[in-house]
């Protein structure tokens, strides 16, 4: 058998070692580390979404001169700036354009601030849940002091009862921290895809303001 395999196969034991253990530390975390997991999964399952969404409108990789260009050239519009900019210059009245670019811009950010109330909610709920278990790990370890003999089994059961009570806070906490670092990246980068589109909603409203003054001149 070669180095290679002797490598692969410790590393493969090892991998199988690390996983029995982080399986025995959770399953004696209790109840609550179940509920840390769906909300983790929760959590960076909109996080991700949240990530790839804002990532495809792209609004980061087109230069302020280019869209600008768009503007003015309809036919060399791409992707979903382009877009935006074919429903942006669509109508004929400024009346007609507040009303659309209102509703194109709540369209545009009300899922993402749906999503990033929810990740919100996500935060702040693993440490509280953490914390519940806690509770629940210490009401064993008190509940085997009273009724316990003091022999093994109510040392395992103390044990059980601390093993339980810090886990779930550390996990908490853990999948928390993350979460929000996570959340206020995105928090910066939806400011900033607002700021965008208030941008370019400024110009073609400018635009078509200029447009209408040269046509009521004539």
């Amino acid at each position: 058998m070669s180095t290679n395999d002797f490598t692969l196969d410790g590393l493969g034991e090892q991998a199988v070692g690390l996983w029995d253990a982080a399986k025995a530390i959770w399953l004696s975390g209790g109840w609550a580390m179940f509920a840390i997991a769906v909300i983790a999964l929760v959590m960076f399952s909109i996080g991700l979404h949240l990530h790839l969404f804002l990532g495809r409108k792209k609004f980061l990789s087109i230069s302020e001169r280019k869209w600008r260009h768009w503007i003015a050239h309809p036919v060399e519009r791409r992707g979903p700036i382009g877009d935006f900019l074919n429903m942006a210059t669509g109508p004929r009245s400024l009346p007609e354009m507040g009303a659309l670019l209102g509703q194109l811009r709540a369209s545009e950010t009300a899922p993402i601030e749906r999503d990033l109330r929810m990740m919100r909610v996500c935060v702040g709920a693993a440490p509280l849940v953490g914390l519940l278990g806690t509770v629940t790990g210490m009401l064993t370890t008190f509940d085997a002091l009273a009724t316990g003999a003091g022999g093994q089994k109510t040392m395992g059961m103390i044990a059980g009862g601390i093993s339980e009570a810090l886990i779930t806070t550390e996990t908490g906490l853990l999948i928390a921290l993350p979460g929000l670092f996570f959340q206020y990246q995105l928090m910066r980068k939806h400011e900033r895809y607002k700021a965008f589109l208030a941008h370019v909603e400024s110009v073609c409203t400018q635009k078509l303001y200029r447009q209408l003054r040269r046509q009521g001149g004539h």
